[in-house]
């Protein structure tokens, strides 16, 4: 799987942005950028979720994706484990045979 950082780039120079560019239009310097981009943050793994939110704007990605390669959860799986914790406790205590045949019974629809 792709580190977010990794990602971060790629993202980026897809839409042919420098990293001042980027910086400039989600409010950080480049070099912060770059700190993302080579995974090297001073005060953590990742960047917050607001600059997460803002990154994704941008770059016209998958929020949901970002955070979770970020290691955050999107807010909508967030409030949906606070609707239906039970729900979540349970599905956390199953293995990957009992989860995968779960998800093989909903078939296309998720």
């Amino acid at each position: 799987m792709m580190r977010f950082g990794e990602k971060i780039r790629e993202l980026r120079q897809a839409k042919n942005l420098s990293q001042r560019a980027l910086g400039d239009r989600v409010g950080v310097s480049f070099t912060y950028i770059s700190k993302v981009e080579n995974e090297k943050l001073d005060f953590g793994d990742y960047p917050s979720e607001d600059l997460i939110h803002k990154l994704a704007n941008v770059l016209e990605a998958d929020e949901g994706d970002l955070f979770l390669l970020a290691k955050k959860i999107p807010e909508d799986i967030r409030k949906r484990v606070m609707e239906r914790p039970d729900a979540f406790r349970k599905f956390a205590s199953l293995d990957d045979k009992a989860i995968d045949k779960i998800l093989d019974g909903l078939g296309d629809d998720e």
